[in-house]
């Protein structure tokens, strides 16, 4: 297992190219993926001090950076779909991408990295609170007022996979004496990054059925994501760069991951027919964004930013 953390950052990028070239595995994976994401983030966030990502939380720069995750990298891609004129379902599919909070993943492959994953998931967190806000204004503007999102759903997903791993790390940091506790992470410290091989396995599989269809759309829908996480990706990084290459690169990773599955469970059908495969397709740039990241951050250059 120690192997297979270490090496994580392309064995992530081969996950999703297994599930692209055996589609029913992928198919087979998916539906456990719920079950997964709260085990990945109970292990991450057990391994962090509550009251470190509360304190984070409680700053103004994790709620721009929200504002900017959810609220402008949308309007930048909505103004892109205007300029190229693509077709109202496009549109909509690539806002949703916009407006969705960063993968719940994404501490744990901030950690693999050797970056701090602490405010990661703050900006995790909060990204993914105001989503649901972003979402239902944008989808007023676009569709009308006969949409209704499942917030009912969202919220007891929030409640799952997020409040309840705080509360059961916060009762581990209090009441586990510290030895203990020590002990207790370096057992589980592989498992985060090991969990994160079940989302680009199971959730490409959608892709590869659009890619079947047509080769041509297969490979627009691909070069579609790879302009999507790269905007993304650069953005952050530029907005973030005078806080040093740690911090932008950190900004960066959050922002080209997008918890793409947790959007579709609230706002279901409005998001339109072209959804389903931007947000297969986008999980090979995501996953292959550590891979590269890996190489970057160990260039000397960099490393003495």
């Amino acid at each position: 297992m120690g192997w297979i953390a270490k090496n994580s950052s392309w064995l992530l990028f081969v996950a999703a190219g297994v599930g692209f070239v055996f589609p029913a595995l992928s198919a087979l994976i998916f539906p456990w993926l719920p079950a997964i994401l709260f085990f990945l983030m109970l292990f991450t966030l057990t391994g962090m001090e509550q009251s470190q990502v509360l304190r984070y939380l409680g700053q103004a720069s994790t709620w721009k950076y929200a504002l900017l995750h959810g609220i402008a990298l949308p309007l930048l891609l909505w103004l892109g779909a205007t300029l190229f004129g693509a077709s109202a379902d496009m549109t909509l599919a690539l806002i949703a991408v916009g407006v969705t909070g960063s993968l719940f993943a994404t501490p744990a492959i901030v950690r693999s990295l050797g970056l701090d994953a602490i405010p990661s998931a703050a900006t995790t967190i909060a990204s993914t609170l105001i989503m649901p806000l972003a979402l239902f204004v944008f989808l007023l503007i676009l569709q009308g007022d006969g949409i209704s999102l499942d917030l009912t759903t969202y919220f007891a997903r929030l409640l799952i996979f997020i409040i309840m791993p705080m509360g059961i790390s916060a009762l581990l940091y209090r009441y586990v004496p510290a030895p203990q506790l020590q002990q207790y992470h370096q057992r589980i410290a592989h498992f985060p990054i090991v969990l994160v091989f079940a989302f680009p396995l199971g959730l490409v599989g959608q892709f590869r059925s659009a890619f079947d269809d047509s080769i041509g759309q297969g490979l627009g829908y691909l070069a579609l994501a790879f302009v999507i996480c790269g905007v993304f990706f650069l953005v952050a990084l530029g907005f973030y760069w005078s806080h040093g290459i740690a911090a932008a690169l950190t900004a960066a990773i959050t922002s080209g991951n997008r918890n793409v599955l947790l959007t579709w469970t609230v706002a279901g059908s409005y998001l339109g027919s072209e959804y389903l495969f931007l947000i297969g397709a986008l999980q090979i740039p995501i996953y292959l964004q550590p891979l590269l990241i890996r190489q970057l951050y160990r260039k000397p250059s960099y490393a003495e930013n």
